[in-house]
């Protein structure tokens, strides 16, 4: 089974920063792109910023030039470095995995896995 863990959340100042993980465990064949949605009250889920197999990175115009996603392709783990937080940055933050499941005889087809969500809360 394939999990992805969330850390790094919790509760910032106006113009402050978090850095989030999100580390993927388990059987997994290969992974062929990392991401982060948010969620905030009463609204839909966002997509935020996601880097590919191929080390190419995009980000939603909301967090171009503030937020930076970053990856360690031995540990399985996508980071993603939040600057110049805003209230509005306030949300639930998932992380997004696309992978093929280790399998036997031959791995599964590309599924889409998320993590449990980790807190984000930008006030003064």
């Amino acid at each position: 089974q394939v999990q992805l863990v969330e850390s790094g959340g919790g509760l910032v100042q106006p113009g402050g920063s978090l850095r989030l993980s999100c580390a993927a465990s388990g059987s997994i064949f290969s992974i062929h792109a990392m991401g982060w949605y948010r969620q905030a009250p009463g609204k839909e889920r966002e997509w935020v910023a996601e880097v590919t197999s191929g080390g190419n990175t995009n980000y939603a115009d909301s967090v171009k030039g503030r937020f930076t996603i970053s990856r360690d392709n031995d540990k399985m783990t996508v980071f993603l470095q939040m600057n110049s937080l805003a209230p509005e940055d306030t949300a639930i933050y998932y992380c997004n995995v696309r992978a093929r499941p280790g399998r036997l005889p031959v791995p599964g087809p590309i599924s889409t896995y998320w993590g449990q969500g980790t807190q984000v809360t930008v006030s003064s």
